[in-house]
């Protein structure tokens, strides 16, 4: 019983010590919004929806997807002729010669998606930047880190990003 309820007693100071930090935390927040200057613009951009929208994003999914296909038909090629085979020495060989050239094919696709990839991602960055000096923003912020407040430029960012 007396080690129960000094169970509890340790539970309860630790619960509330932990109130006590978060309402701290709380606090200096609050008090951190209060110091931001009078006239300082925040905006908030949601970038997972600016991707999802760029037309060069969706060129690129299909891209990939044809890669896919493509990548796809050869190994069914490969297959067949591994199968035609007639002795397991020449299958063994061929499906050497075939891993090797299957991995070349990979690592082609991931460096052409990587890079592609790159390129769309400064592009999104440019036309933020761009934008925040355009319309005198002193901040953007992503949308999924703001629980409230910032000016939303989604859209324009949207209709910017090509």
């Amino acid at each position: 019983m007396k080690k129960q309820i000094l169970t509890l007693a340790i539970m309860a100071a630790a619960i509330t010590t932990g109130l006590g930090f978060n309402q701290a935390a709380i606090s200096a927040e609050a008090e951190a919004a209060k110091a931001v200057p009078a006239g300082y613009k925040v905006a908030i951009v949601d970038v997972a929806q600016v991707v999802a929208a760029s037309k060069e994003v969706q060129a690129l999914r299909k891209e990939q997807e044809a890669k896919m296909l493509e990548l796809q038909k050869w190994l069914e090629k490969v297959r067949a002729d591994v199968q035609k085979q007639s002795s397991e020495e020449n299958k063994q060989k061929l499906i050497k010669k075939y891993d090797a050239e299957f991995a070349k094919k990979q690592e082609a696709i991931k460096k052409n998606y990587a890079s592609k990839l790159t390129s769309i991602d400064k592009n999104i960055s440019d036309v933020i930047n761009k934008t925040a000096k355009a319309k005198g923003y002193d901040l953007i912020l992503s949308k999924g880190v703001v629980l409230y407040g910032g000016e939303d430029i989604t859209k324009e960012i949207e209709k910017s990003v090509k």
